[in-house]
């Protein structure tokens, strides 16, 4: 059931703090638009009520209200509470106008547009995805209803920021081009959550298959894509990053029957051999106790695996083993476990690979499917 947003409601804990939600571009989008179409049609209010999918009703602001014969517009600023990103503080803009029937929804100024397949919205539509535009159309159907208007409307979104904004984001590479994207399924920020981050990874893998591919390379995050460009025939530009979210991505790839390569350094990938699905340090770091285990495995000295165990950082770890000579050995008994663990997570229902390096000693390792797929994803990419 719906509720005015007491001031509980408003806060979660999240690892032991105390943080203040707040609400996407889409409720703002929906809420302007509610404003707007009062205005037009005769009862302009300061605020406006607007129940957001999650549950939860909020009452927002109405700012910079111009009202014509023919339009009304106003706007509501973007709060993403203690979740603070590129679009917090934003105005988003909505303007209402009259049509002979039914309710439309577009985008303006600073609201970008969808050039490529697998998104939310289809190529040459504005980047409203489905949850803002119901929401849109559920306010403007609201008004009419208790206004006794039987006419249609038509509603554009814009932001005057926004393509400023936009630099900022993942939509330049997504393919949405000129704007930010109108976004959110609950109508809330959560704040510190990783529900936006593992969207996004989706959102960009379901881009590239819908654009013919069948094999994706995948990084973490800059490492990887630059070590990428030192492979042959690869270009990194093709990359899908993953951030942390290994085990969403694998999940995600397995839903869209996308085989994966995973190229990553050995920070992430030393996770990985121990079966952590997320390799942020906050959920696990284990790093050394993996390296250590795999190299008392690869005939290390005691001495060796205890100094391991004292490292810092992976690459002062190599350089442990390395007076050994244990690199190439470790290296081969880590790339086995990730592999199984990557087969374990997707059930064997697609194929992948992983290549496994380090910043001071290179190339470490690669699973017994790693080039082939390569050679896949050279040929999608020519």
């Amino acid at each position: 059931m719906s509720q005015d947003a007491g001031p509980d409601e408003m806060f979660i804990f999240v690892n032991n703090r105390r943080l203040r939600r707040g609400h996407t571009t889409g409720t703002c989008a929906a809420a302007a638009s509610k404003g707007a179409a009062l205005a037009l049609l005769g009862e302009a209010v300061p605020s406006v009520r607007i129940t957001t999918p999650k549950g939860i009703t909020l009452d927002l602001p109405i700012e910079d209200l111009r009202v014509t014969d023919d339009e009304a517009s106003c706007a509501v600023r973007k709060d993403g509470g203690d979740d603070i990103d590129a679009t917090s503080g934003t105005l988003v803009y909505s303007t209402v106008s009259r049509i002979e029937s039914g309710i439309e929804v577009d985008g303006g100024t600073g609201v970008g547009r969808v050039t490529r397949k697998g998104l939310d919205q289809p190529p040459g539509n504005a980047a409203i995805n489905r949850v803002p535009r119901s929401m849109i159309r559920e306010a403007l159907e609201d008004v009419s209803a208790s206004l006794g208007y039987t006419g249609g409307l038509r509603a554009v979104i814009s932001v005057p920021e926004g393509m400023e904004i936009a630099r900022k984001t993942f939509n330049p590479r997504l393919g949405i081009v000129d704007g930010i994207s109108i976004l959110g399924t609950s109508g809330i920020v959560e704040p510190m959550s990783e529900t936006a981050l593992i969207d996004t990874v989706r959102t960009e893998m379901r881009m590239r298959v819908a654009n013919g591919a069948g094999t994706l390379l995948v990084v973490p995050g800059n490492y990887g894509k630059d070590f990428s460009e030192g492979i042959d025939g690869i270009d990194p530009e093709f990359a899908v990053k993953c951030s942390n979210f290994v085990g969403e991505m694998l999940d995600c790839a397995v839903e869209l029957g996308v085989d994966i390569v995973l190229v990553s350094n050995l920070g992430k990938m030393v996770k990985l051999a121990g079966g952590i699905m997320n390799t942020h340090s906050r959920n696990a770091d284990a790093r050394m106790e993996i390296l250590a285990s795999n190299g008392a495995m690869a005939g290390a000295s005691l001495d060796c695996i205890k100094e391991v165990m004292g490292c810092i950082s992976t690459d002062d770890a190599l350089e442990v083993l390395d007076r050994e000579g244990l690199i190439p050995k470790v290296s081969e008994i880590m790339m086995g476990k990730i592999e199984f663990h990557m087969n374990h997570r997707t059930g064997g229902a697609i194929r992948v690979g992983a290549v496994m390096f380090s910043s001071v000693y290179g190339l470490l390792g690669k699973t017994s499917l790693a080039d082939e797929l390569l050679d896949r994803v050279r040929e999608e990419s020519q």
